[in-house]
């Protein structure tokens, strides 16, 4: 049946279109002024807004309200109540006030508050973004939030974006006005984060107790085939697949979700979504939604989503690719270089902020990619390293070399595409080819940062990529303050000049996966934090607190506690896994290795009985091998059980992160090698599991 999409597109969402029906006119512009800039909302305005956006949600169905925020655990949280109004004469009436709508209190108590909060201080308060629309999801209106504390400590994600996105908008309006642009009041962060994931079989998935604790394979002999072919990149989708595609699309279209390209990824299973661009906070409300409606719609087609960044070993893991760009109020990106991006002042001052914000606070862009799931996927051939640079292609770099050296720039020609095949039509060229291996590329008009996992909230990227911009663009509107308009043009290339002579160094644009530019990089003084234990104390370094002290992102108490989130997040990750690894070797692996080496070793026995003649060397090598394999595993059990006790007991919580990292991990890697060794020697039908063969192309 034909579907309207249009008119699908947004039906569940309190949109613009919603708004100007159901609003008075006087509430309408004064919601509209909030939304757009920032001013403070008045509760005769919300009382307003309630009640239309109550009745609008009774009409499409809906029976209850929630805050919908976003914690500290990286996930989303909810708490529900309905319309419901008790009247005297033991009726009800579906009632929602503007103080509902503007405040919620949810317990703050039982969220990680890394010491920000003693348990007994169970007050919190979620207060209504209108920002980013509402919408109906389950029968219930979605109402986004922020959350914090009694004492008004930032206990989310959302809090800390949105005052980086106005720390940003103040600095770059300022610098726009010096510069002569004064028609801008306003500037918007946007992005558009690209997931990755993965789809296997439901009824295999509840199989495998590492996929449904953890999220991925700890164990797993890899299959024949994996990715070598090189055919499932882009290939034409399989019907289930396509399917759950094509429901997805309609569930996230419902909602106001532009998701655009959907695609098969390199790895076999392995699958892409990738959005319009949004503003940033709406952007990041978007993917939490995006990541919750791709599993409940795996679920409604026999499927499970897997969102780990390394859910099957051996082949490629699952990234998120956060494409950012810089807009005005009146419509300009100022990451467009236009066709002379070598004369364009302003495109040139907002790239070399980037290139400043991304070398000086490279540490932060690491921490921002940090998590136990993406340390098994940054640095491999597969995804950006763990060093942070800048790709710029041949064009700007040229661009950034004649400032630097006050030389000519000899502009580049658009090159027409020579294919060799005159039926096809011709078309220029890009002035740059694409560099997949760097973790920070311009691409056109907007940067990619490539470091992400595919299970992150987009929120913590941005919340520093805005702010460290923010602080260069402070810095160079100082430098240029009282210049005059007709000295304007020599202090900006003078400014330039000085910058790209500092900060040149993290711009590369060659093979990032590439022994020598490890070595490159270390000779250029730039950071290799190869893993999250590694990385997590910058976020702490002095620099780091100054600087979001300085913009009022965070307090100081506030990066302390998110500190020691993200060490006791990874501290509890390796903790589950570990636990888990244990527990499906010691209740399913070890029987199945014991059961097949008793069968093979009766099975010998048996043809010795009955023809002494019968060789049984193979039989009797593998039920040797099958039996050191046993006791290998056996004993590294053992060693692990001792080690999973000794992580609680380390004087801090950096400390068992490093011991995590250093030895549970290495115990855990030993194990998995041994397992995978003797699972290659033991029949499908006897494992306890379902395999890599049957989870990548069951479906």
């Amino acid at each position: 049946m034909k579907k309207d999409i249009p008119a699908l597109y947004g039906s569940l969402v309190f949109n613009d279109k919603v708004m100007r029906n159901k609003l008075p006119k006087d509430v309408y512009k004064a919601l509209k002024k909030t939304i757009e800039n920032g001013t403070h909302l008045e509760l005769e305005v919300a009382n307003s807004v309630a009640v239309a956006m109550k009745e609008w949600a009774v009409e499409n169905g809906a029976t209850h309200f929630t805050h919908w925020f976003q914690p500290m655990t990286g996930f989303t949280a909810e708490k529900h109540d309905s319309f419901i109004s008790p009247t005297s004469n033991g009726e009800v009436i579906m009632d929602f006030s503007g103080k509902e709508l503007v405040k919620g209190e949810p317990d703050a108590s039982s969220f990680p508050s890394g010491g920000l909060r003693a348990t007994f201080e169970a007050r919190g308060y979620t207060a209504w973004d209108p920002t980013s629309p509402a919408f109906i999801k389950d029968g219930t209106l979605y109402i986004p939030t922020a959350f914090c504390s009694y004492g008004g400590e930032a206990l989310d994600k959302k809090t800390p974006l949105l005052r980086s996105m106005e720390a940003l908008s103040n600095e770059a309006v300022k610098i726009l006005h010096i510069l002569g642009n004064t028609a801008v009041t306003h500037v918007s962060t946007t992005i558009g984060p690209e997931q990755e994931y993965f789809l296997v079989d439901k009824d295999l998935y509840k199989q495998r107790r590492d996929l449904v604790f953890c999220g991925r394979t700890l164990m797993g002999a890899s299959a024949p085939r994996g990715q070598e072919m090189e055919d499932h990149y882009f290939g034409a989708l399989k019907p289930r697949v396509a399917a759950y595609m094509h429901d997805l699309d309609e569930e996230l279209w419902k909602l106001g979700i532009p998701a655009k390209t959907k695609h098969n990824e390199v790895a076999p299973s392995q699958h892409e979504l990738a959005p319009i661009f949004d503003t940033a906070n709406v952007a990041v409300d978007h993917n939490q939604l995006t990541m919750e409606i791709m599993k409940k719609v795996a679920d409604k087609h026999g499927l499970a989503c897997l969102l780990h960044e390394k859910p099957f070993e051996g082949i490629n893991g699952s990234g998120k690719h956060n494409n950012w760009s810089i807009s005005t109020n009146t419509g300009e990106n100022l990451l467009d270089p236009g066709k002379t991006p070598d004369q364009n002042i302003q495109f040139l001052v907002f790239l070399m902020a980037v290139i400043k914000a991304v070398d000086e606070y490279a540490d932060l862009m690491r921490v921002s990619a940090a998590s136990a799931g993406n340390d098994h996927r940054l640095g491999g051939n597969e995804a950006p390293p763990a060093i942070v640079s800048i790709f710029l292609g041949d064009e700007l770099t040229a661009v950034l070399k004649s400032i630097e050296e006050d030389t000519y720039f000899d502009e580049h020609q658009s090159v027409q595409l020579e294919t060799g095949a005159h039926v096809l039509p011709h078309f220029m060229k890009d002035n740059t080819d694409r560099n997949r291996t760097s973790p920070f590329a311009f691409t056109g008009n907007k940067f990619e940062f490539r470091m992400l996992g595919s299970s992150a909230s987009v929120a913590t990227p941005n919340i520093i990529l805005n702010t460290a911009v923010a602080e260069a663009l402070s810095q160079f509107a100082k430098e240029l303050e009282g210049t005059a308009p007709e000295d304007m043009e020599h202090a900006v290339h003078e400014l330039i000049k000085r910058a790209i002579k500092k900060h040149k160094k993290v711009i590369f644009n060659g093979n990032g996966y590439t022994e020598e530019w490890v070595e490159e990089a270390k000779k250029r003084g730039l950071y290799n934090l190869e893993s999250t234990p590694d990385c997590l104390p910058q976020f702490i370094s002095d620099k780091n607190v100054e600087l979001f002290t300085k913009h009022h992102i965070f307090t100081k108490e506030e990066i302390f506690s998110r500190y020691e989130i993200l060490l006791e997040n990874y501290v509890k990750t390796i903790g589950i896994e570990a636990k888990t690894m244990k527990e499906m070797l010691t209740k399913d692996f070890l029987p199945a290795v014991s059961s097949y080496a008793a069968s093979v070793s009766d099975n010998a026995l048996a043809m010795k009985a009955l023809a002494p003649s019968v060789p049984t060397a193979s039989a009797e090598s593998l039920v040797s091998s099958l039996g050191d394999a046993y006791e290998k595993i056996s004993s590294a059990l053992s060693t692990l059980d001792e080690e999973i006790q000794e992580i609680d007991k380390k004087g801090s919580m950096q400390e068992s992160a490093d011991y995590c990292h250093k030895t549970v991990l290495a115990t855990m890697d030993e194990l998995r090698a041994a397992a995978d060794e003797a699972e290659a020697k033991i029949p499908d039908e006897e494992l306890p599991y379902p395999t890599y063969d049957a989870l990548l192309f069951s479906v």
